[in-house]
């Protein structure tokens, strides 16, 4: 093999199956490269799969998601906290039409192709993407309508620090959208939770998710108020993101053939396993919330509200448990942050 070829491959091999190594979040975009599910763009979320019937369908629908939720539109100044290749930006831009659209991203490779494909949309004017923290945010104070992060809090060291930031760069009344990912609640099955803790602990750790991201709604909810914000929603839309997910990959297998021969040799036998099972740890959440206006009052409502829309639809009765409670100590939180035999032993 080329010096080049027999690097990747060793790269990979000791990524996916080195329980022992993990990679900063650079280095795992910069190995999986455009290696998107999408097959018409690049796109890196899993999508919202309500009334899509494609991958690139559904992770256009998820853009669309986020970005109408908080009520994004003309006049509006958006931070984009890690926008991949500019996908999602790019259709913000010609679809939303906001007055100017920021990106922070801290992968260089991403950066770079990104704004090439900014610039041949000819969006140059009206989309600017920097390489930046969304944990130390070169931004100035209160000079932003709309923060939104999608697929990528929880990479961020930490989620609480980028809702500081979050909160000082928004104005009076801005909002903070975000689509995210966190462990489920508990299972009251043993096998249930030796499940979860699998699925969760192989993301988490191939991912880079650290520990301090480690927790459930409430907390979520409680570290935004903490960091200043009001109003907050948060709504688990797992079932419509992973099961229908799974099954489109399950039948429609082209975008394996785009993966390194390793990737491809787990990714079929993650496609064999059902979804419970493979998603048992994962939630997945669309979070809204709200810096509160100046002279003492609270925002102005929901971005829904405040543009006179309609609620955006979201499955209520959801089979992965939307409305979750804050669990007493014991839980699968406390497995999480424990090593495998231990964490073996207090599930059962």
């Amino acid at each position: 093999m080329p010096d080049n070829t027999t690097d990747s491959f060793f790269r990979y091999l000791n990524w996916l199956f080195n329980p022992f190594h993990g990679l900063k979040t650079t280095e795992v975009y910069d190995l999986i490269g455009t290696s998107s599910l999408t097959e018409n763009a690049l796109y890196l979320n899993l999508g919202y799969w309500r009334d899509a019937d494609t991958i690139d369908d559904a992770s256009e629908a998820l853009a669309l998601l986020v970005a109408k939720r908080g009520g994004m539109g003309a006049g509006d100044t958006v931070l984009d906290c890690g926008y991949g290749f500019g996908d999602q930006d790019i259709l913000w831009a010609r679809n939303l039409k906001p007055e100017k659209i920021i990106g922070l991203n801290i992968t260089s490779s991403q950066v770079e192709r990104a704004r090439m494909r900014v610039a041949n949309a000819g969006l140059g004017k009206s989309i600017d993407l920097r390489e930046g923290s969304a944990t130390a945010m070169p931004i100035a104070n209160e000079s932003i309508d709309l923060v939104v992060s999608v697929e990528s809090a929880f990479h961020y060291r930490t989620r609480e620090d980028f809702f500081r930031e979050a909160f000082r760069v928004l104005r009076p009344g801005g909002r903070l959208v975000t689509a995210d990912i966190l462990p489920t609640e508990n299972s009251g099955n043993p096998f249930g939770r030796i499940e979860q803790w699998l699925s969760w602990s192989l993301v988490a750790g191939k991912f880079n998710i650290p520990q301090e991201n480690y927790y459930l709604i409430p907390s979520y909810k409680k570290k935004l108020s903490t960091a200043g914000f009001v109003h907050s929603d948060i709504r688990s839309i797992r079932d419509d993101v992973y099961e229908p997910l799974h099954e489109y990959l399950s039948k429609n297998r082209t975008f394996v053939g785009k993966l390194h021969p390793l990737a491809r040799i787990l990714a079929q036998l993650t496609l064999n396993r059902s979804a419970e099972s493979v998603y048992a740890g994962l939630d997945y959440i669309l979070s809204y919330a709200e810096k509160p206006q100046g002279n003492g009052r609270e925002g102005r409502g929901t971005g829904d509200e405040r543009r006179g829309k309609n609620p955006i639809p979201i499955s209520t009765t959801m089979r992965g448990r939307s409305q979750q409670t804050q669990k007493p100590k014991g839980t699968l939180m406390t497995h999480y942050t424990t090593t495998p035999n231990r964490c073996l032993r207090l599930i059962l």
